[in-house]
């Protein structure tokens, strides 16, 4: 198979398309790729370390800056016209976008050349850019039934989110790797690659209260927060980052997370019991939404950025870790937004459509 694919930003949209792309090698290994990105964030980096042939342009979201805005219209224009050439030139089976505004300009250039097209939206809410290129593809696949509601103009399909399929296959972290004993519960708290400035501020201050519960704490609090375990209890551990956090996922009796839609696709995969505390600060409040897709159906537990006062989040955690029907009944309720075999459904859908 021979395909374009686009997807820029974020890792949210990144490890997607990556997983996508894993599957389509799995099936067919004398696959060919083209990935169109942006040329200042994070896939410029990622992809081209992993020998994916890899095109940048210059891409901005609109917002409401006029002025800035006819900068975004101008490359916009140029990045279309590059797309057309780099997209002819490869004649590809198919050409896919998994999000970010970097996919309109290779999505419009692929239908003009009249290629099969392929979305594939991560959020409960779609993005803008998804909403605007519906009209120019084939097939939508959806990570959330909930999206279905905002995409009227093509065809959708639920395949969830391939990035779930992934986090299945990968091996189980001891509890001993971090130094933890495996017979006393285990608290994950992560919120992000980079972190989460006034959360971690919030956590530094109630840390010393959790020296002498029963449980351990690994806490990852992102490569831009450096923080020494110095003054910390013995029963947490603090890491920058870690590599494959499904490894560690796996062995988690209770998660702290935000909610961004391959974090929750992994929490769905995974059956792991989540206190999922929404990023304010992004586009249409969409982790919120994401959120309460899980936790209005009692697959998880809600809590609110603004709403992280005294010692509301260690009176959370107590509750529901030491509750052990509580802790089942979440992950009974987990599996209702199981999708199994994720990527190997949209790998399907991608052959019917070039058929």
């Amino acid at each position: 198979m021979r395909v374009v694919i686009s997807a820029g930003g974020t890792g949210g949209h990144i490890y997607p398309a990556l997983a996508i792309i894993n599957k389509i090698k799995e099936k067919e290994p004398n696959s060919e790729f083209l990935y169109i990105g942006t040329h200042n964030r994070m896939e410029k980096d990622i992809i081209p370390k992993k020998g994916i042939p890899f095109k940048a342009i210059e891409m901005y979201g609109f917002s409401k800056n006029i002025l800035k805005n006819f900068k975004t219209v101008k490359c916009l224009i140029k990045s279309y016209q590059n797309c057309k050439k780099w997209i002819k030139e490869f004649n590809p089976d198919i050409v896919i976008g998994v999000g970010g505004y970097v996919t309109v300009p290779v999505i419009m250039a692929g239908k003009k050349l009249g290629y099969k097209t392929f979305l594939h939206e991560q959020n409960s809410i779609p993005g803008k850019s998804n909403i605007f290129l519906q009209k120019y593809c084939d097939l939508i696949g959806l990570s959330f039934a909930s999206s279905k509601k905002y995409l009227t103009k093509t065809q959708t399909y639920l395949t969830g989110n391939p990035c779930s399929e992934e986090a299945i296959k990968v091996k189980k972290a001891s509890k001993k790797e971090f130094g933890f004993s495996e017979n006393k519960k285990l608290i994950l708290i992560v919120m992000g690659s980079l972190g989460a400035k006034t959360i971690n501020k919030y956590l530094l201050d109630i840390m010393p209260k959790f020296k002498d519960k029963d449980y351990n704490i690994l806490w990852i609090t992102g490569k831009n927060t450096e923080i020494k375990e110095n003054n910390l209890p013995n029963n947490v551990k603090v890491l920058p980052f870690y590599e494959g956090l499904a490894k560690i996922m796996k062995t988690t009796d209770l998660m702290i997370s935000r909610a961004g839609a391959s974090t929750l696709s992994e929490i769905i995969a995974l059956e792991v019991p989540t206190i999922i505390i929404p990023s304010p600060f992004v586009a249409n409040n969409h982790q919120y939404i994401n959120a309460l897709d899980l936790t209005s159906q009692n697959a998880g537990i809600m809590l609110e950025e603004k709403d992280l006062i005294d010692d509301i989040l260690i009176n959370k955690i107590d509750k529901v870790i030491n509750d052990d029907k509580k802790l089942q009944t979440i992950k009974n309720n987990l599996k209702k937004f199981k999708v199994e075999d994720s990527a190997e459904i949209i790998y399907n859908k991608l052959r019917d459509l070039i058929k």
